[in-house]
């Protein structure tokens, strides 16, 4: 059976998240980041850790795509066009809004007192602010990013709502509002 070792005020809620959409039993073990239980699996201590048979697996990133391949849902083959473009968006997330939250993180509780930098804050709004402009322009036809169907890329929509300065609005673009409502509607109820 699988299990995920982090608590669901993390990036192991993605994991969670696509669990319950595959319809996949598993075991919720809450932990810590640098807990010993996560230590065990992994030793930079990051969260969440997905083990399946034995083996761990890290990286909220890497455990959806791993899921969703083996499950062959949420996600184009390997190998085809479809899955590059998946593979282009994942990456454009990751850079351009997964780093801008992070950083934001990191500097607002994550570093000591001592290592934030509180002034770039203002930098990482406006950067978050340029990219959803970008996002607006490559999205697909359709309530998801890449049109009709919900792929992988759902990590993003749970974060991207509560990006720096966004004050719970991913953006004023109605596609963007759109996509993300059919998100939080899914997350909400469940279907």
């Amino acid at each position: 059976m699988i299990e995920v070792i982090g608590n669901m005020r993390s990036r192991a809620f993605r994991v969670l998240w696509m669990l319950e959409e595959l319809g996949e039993p598993y075991v919720h073990r809450s932990a810590s980041p640098h807990s010993a239980e996560v230590l065990k699996w992994n030793p930079a201590g990051k969260i969440p850790v997905l083990v399946e048979d034995g083996v761990a697996i890290t990286d909220s990133t890497a455990i959806l795509e791993y899921l969703a391949d083996k499950r062959g849902r949420f996600s184009s083959p390997s190998g085809t066009l479809e899955r590059a473009k998946q593979d282009s968006w994942t990456n454009f997330l990751l850079d351009e809004f997964d780093a801008c939250l992070w950083a934001a993180a990191r500097h607002s509780f994550i570093l000591p007192q001592e290592k934030r930098v509180p002034d770039l804050k203002a930098t990482l709004k406006w950067e978050f602010a340029r990219s959803l402009k970008s996002l607006a322009s490559r999205m697909g036809e359709g309530p998801f990013l890449m049109g009709d169907q919900m792929m992988c890329l759902i990590s993003f929509w749970l974060t991207a709502d509560y990006g720096p300065g966004s004050q719970n609005s991913t953006s004023t673009n109605p596609r963007s509002r759109s996509a993300l409502s059919v998100c939080k509607a899914d997350r909400h109820t469940g279907k």
